[in-house]
């Protein structure tokens, strides 16, 4: 064990924050697999490092070693790459690189494309995953870790995942809580066609409708508005609220929001 501990130490002197099970095995040819994993095993306990998907650890940095637990944030950049696949960074967790979280949120949330990746919960840390059939790249950032770099959405795509993901959050009203914020961000005039096409038109109206009328945002809803015109964003009569009923609903004109749900925005 102290020459695996040895060989940990050495690489992450080198900068290197995470490494897989068969980059030890390559490295360490005279152990045996077995003996390997109890070796890795034994560092897990002593919180020297933390396994997060199996074949997959994450060398603890001192300051976390205590309790052995590193956020989600630090490795997850490296973990997709070992995955192969592409991600980024969304909802809640987004909403907080742009100065609009409710509260830290308590588990990371991530896009990535099919098949779908089962959310993980190791040591408290929760990662959740939600699926796109396709990701557009343009649409997100890059931002420094401690790490390395990681790649989180646009205030524009974070505000319609907000939408098209409310009920993985907490439903609408949470939702619009964080919209309230985050809408000083979005830039919609700068969307191009693409985004229109990528973004479910339901998710569109709705989200227009709440920056309109219960977020009184006016520019960014007017900007919105126009920009879906634009490109051909065809409205039908869409429910504000999927899942519930919306028989003799008042309805909104311009966004074709039928509204069978009283938005209150949480007090912060």
């Amino acid at each position: 064990m102290d020459t695996v501990k040895s060989w940990i130490e050495e690489i992450q002197s080198s900068g290197k924050s995470c490494f897989t099970f068969s980059e030890a095995l390559e490295h360490f040819p005279s152990h045996n697999s077995d003996s390997l994993k109890r070796s890795l095993t034994r560092l897990v306990a002593r919180h020297k490092i933390c396994s997060v998907w199996k074949g997959f650890y994450v060398i603890v940095p001192i300051e976390y070693q205590t309790k052995g637990i590193i956020p989600a944030v630090y490795y997850i950049d490296q973990l997709m790459k070992f995955l192969g696949r592409d991600y980024y960074i969304s909802l809640l967790n987004a909403a907080e690189f742009y100065g609009a979280a409710h509260q830290r949120p308590m588990e990371l949330s991530v896009i990535t494309t099919p098949p779908s990746l089962r959310s993980t919960l190791k040591k408290d840390i929760k990662i959740n995953f939600n699926n796109k059939s396709v990701i557009l790249m343009q649409y997100t950032e890059q931002r420094k870790t401690p790490t390395s770099y990681i790649r989180i959405s646009s205030p524009e795509l974070t505000a319609t995942d907000l939408i098209q993901f409310e009920k993985v959050i907490g439903g609408l009203n949470r939702a619009s809580t964080v919209l309230y914020e985050l809408a000083e961000n979005c830039r919609f005039k700068k969307l191009k066609k693409d985004f229109f096409e990528y973004v479910p038109a339901p998710v569109i109206q709705r989200l227009g409708y709440l920056l309109d009328e219960e977020l009184d945002t006016k520019k960014q809803a007017d900007d919105l508005y126009s920009m879906a015109k634009k490109f051909g964003c065809s409205f039908r009569r869409t429910p504000l609220k999927n899942r519930k009923g919306f028989i003799n609903c008042p309805v909104n004109e311009k966004w074709e929001i039928i509204i069978n749900e009283q938005i209150e925005i949480d007090e912060w």
